[in-house]
C-alpha cells in the first residue's frame, strides 16, 4: 500500500498538469485593422489569438483607406517545445504560456493607388477569387 501512494500521486500530478498555452498578440498601426491568418478571419487589432502549432502563417491585414498588407509570420517553437523537452513541458504542474507579439504597419492609399487601371486590376483579382472553388474544412 505504501508503494501505491507515490504512483497515485504521480498520476494525479500528471492529470493536473496544464498544456502549454500559445497566444499571439496582434497589433497594427493604425488600430482597428481586420486580420486574417491562413485565410481565416481572426478579428480586429489589437487582438489576442490562441494558436495550436508553430510554423509559417499567411497574414493579411486590411483597413479601409489603407493598402492591404499580405505577408507571412513565422513562429518558431521555443526550446522547451522541442522533443523530448516538450513532453516535460506538457506535464508541468502549472500551465506554461508562450506569448508572441506581431505588429503590422499599414500604408495609406495614395491618389495613384486609386487610378482606374489599378481599380480594374483589383476588381479582376477579386472576381477570380470569387470564381475559384474554395475548400471548406
Amino acid at each position: 500500500m505504501r508503494h501505491l501512494l507515490p504512483i497515485v500521486l504521480m498520476m494525479l500530478m500528471m492529470t493536473l498538469g496544464g498544456c502549454v498555452q500559445r497566444r499571439m498578440q496582434i497589433t497594427s498601426q493604425p488600430a482597428g485593422a481586420l486580420v486574417y491568418l491562413n485565410d481565416q478571419e481572426v478579428g480586429r487589432t489589437p487582438l489576442t489569438h490562441d494558436f495550436l502549432w508553430y510554423g509559417d502563417y499567411d497574414v493579411q491585414v486590411r483597413k479601409d483607406g489603407y493598402q492591404t498588407l499580405v505577408t507571412h509570420a513565422k513562429l518558431v517553437a521555443p526550446w522547451w517545445q522541442w522533443p523530448p523537452f516538450d513532453f516535460v513541458a506538457e506535464l508541468m504542474p502549472f500551465r506554461p504560456t508562450d506569448e508572441r507579439k506581431l505588429h503590422f504597419e499599414l500604408q495609406p492609399i495614395t491618389a495613384q493607388d486609386t487610378s482606374a487601371d489599378t481599380l480594374l486590376e483589383r476588381a479582376d483579382e477579386m472576381r477570380q477569387q470569387l470564381q475559384s472553388p474554395t475548400t471548406q474544412p
